[in-house]
């Protein structure tokens, strides 16, 4: 067989991409990865998910020995912050992952092949390497691409004063004020980070509410909490234009009739992401991608050329890291003439603040759009194993059918509702009723139990309320 002949070629080495080649690899399939970058991973791994969850637990030790180790007894005098040291710990974990991909990839022999892959036909990749081009040939070919931070015309990145979340995640000093642009995910989480290492944080959103597309009563309450941590709002606002002066940013913005100046050090920039899918080829054969630049796919992940698949950020959908992974299996099992499937309404998102924020399924307002519904909830307040962490903040809401009592959709405010969000994950999935939620037993004391005693509110029969 010829060296550069491969069953499966994936470019990109991302969450979707690295994952797929994995699962082609256990279906027997000779399988290349073609990546741009030094280290696998994607953006996930290196700039996004991974270093910035690093950071936001760093910061959040760090919040906490100021302001509420003395409540629990330990006293921890003159806390300061290694600003250097934290930033160290998060390159390691980042670096520790990386091995484990590059491991994953050796054990699985699977081919990496390090440069920017182009198409010069539906069935062959030219790689431009740091040892030149090289072609390789396959049958079937993933697009894995992913995505970028979207730019502003005004606000051009510079790394310094107009910034992008990779930018964010590396400052060597902390800003003594910041200005987020975009009251989503990636823009609160990393104003929280540097909100809680002393940075004045404001947030300026468009909008008249921040995460527009989840459940409007939990962004209401997640606000209020990021308020109290000293994080400021400005909603229903524009940011217009900005330029540096003696080494500060001027910001003008508009709301409504009203406008002002804000002065800050550095300008974050967070109004969305955009498909990664220019220099790829695509218009060499013939792939189309819509008006936003995102690969037009069907519900197979197949593009209109025969052989070409897409997944991931670049087919767009929800942009979540584990979205593309299991689209990455999903696509792989089709092409190996398996029953590959991807349930969009199982799919949990996640803002890792705190409190974090956790959905799964849909909002209150798209539920009650449908049709009768029943919403219990329950306040983490009322939990024991809350209360013992001092994590008391936020609540548990359910939304079941009134006809049917299935699970349309769980909402999570409290402190890890990143895990326990997992346990509505499955019961969608599994299509369950509120009623087999309620009548599971739950650990005590634990924050799950507040899942089951609101899907007990839902019939009205909550026991701690």
């Amino acid at each position: 067989m010829d060296k550069n002949s491969y069953d499966l070629i994936v470019i990109g080495a991302g969450p979707g991409g690295y994952v797929a080649a994995i699962r082609a690899a256990q279906l027997g399939m000779r399988v290349a990865c073609v990546e741009k970058e030094s280290a696998l991973g994607g953006t996930c791994l290196n700039w996004g998910c991974i270093p910035s969850k690093a950071l936001l637990d760093s910061s959040e030790l760090f919040h906490e020995a100021k302001t509420s180790f003395a409540k629990h007894g330990i006293k921890a005098a003159d806390v300061s912050l290694d600003l250097p040291a934290m930033m160290a710990r998060k390159d390691g974990v980042v670096q520790t992952l990386n091995r484990g991909v590059a491991s994953l990839f050796k054990k699985n022999k699977i081919e990496y092949v390090r440069g920017a892959g182009r198409f010069v036909s539906p069935t062959t990749v030219e790689v431009e390497s740091i040892d030149g081009k090289v072609a390789i040939t396959a049958a079937n070919i993933i697009i894995a691409t992913g995505s970028a931070p979207v730019e502003l015309p005004t606000m051009k990145f510079d790394g310094k004063y107009f910034i992008n979340s990779t930018d964010a995640i590396a400052l060597p000093q902390v800003p003594k004020k910041l200005i987020v642009i975009g009251g989503g995910a990636i823009g609160l989480e990393l104003g929280s980070v540097w909100s809680r290492l002393g940075s004045e944080v404001l947030v300026i959103e468009f909008m008249d509410r921040i995460l527009p597309l989840m459940d409007r009563e939990m962004t209401t309450q997640l606000q209020r909490s990021l308020e109290k941590q000293g994080l400021v709002f400005r909603l229903k606002t524009a940011a217009e234009s900005a330029k540096v002066e003696n080494g500060r940013v001027e910001l003008n913005w508009k709301a409504d009739t009203e406008n002002g100046v804000e002065v800050c050090d550095a300008v974050l920039v967070s109004v969305g992401r955009r498909p990664y899918s220019d220099g790829v080829g695509l218009e060499t054969i013939g792939v189309k991608v819509d008006r936003k630049g995102f690969i037009v796919v069907d519900d197979h992940f197949r593009t209109g050329v025969p052989g070409v698949w897409a997944i991931g950020d670049v087919i767009g959908g929800m942009m979540l890291a584990h979205k593309a992974e299991d689209e990455g299996v999903a696509c792989v099992e089709l092409i190996a003439g398996k029953a590959g499937h991807v349930n969009y309404r199982a799919i949990p998102s996640v803002v890792y603040t705190f409190p974090e924020l956790a959905s799964v399924g849909m909002t209150e307002e798209e539920a009650a759009a449908r049709g009768e519904i029943r919403v219990g909830k329950f306040p983490m307040a009322a939990l024991g194993r809350a209360r013992a962490m001092g994590a008391a903040e936020g609540l548990v809401k359910i939304i079941g059918d009134a006809k049917t009592d299935r699970l349309l959709g769980m909402h999570i405010l409290s402190a890890r509702a990143s895990d326990i969000i997992a346990e509505g994950a499955v019961a969608i999935e599994l299509a369950s009723s509120v009623e087999d939620i309620a009548r599971s037993t739950h650990a005590h004391p634990t924050m799950p139990e507040a899942i089951k005693e609101a899907a007990m509110a839902a019939e009205k029969r909550a026991i701690h309320l």
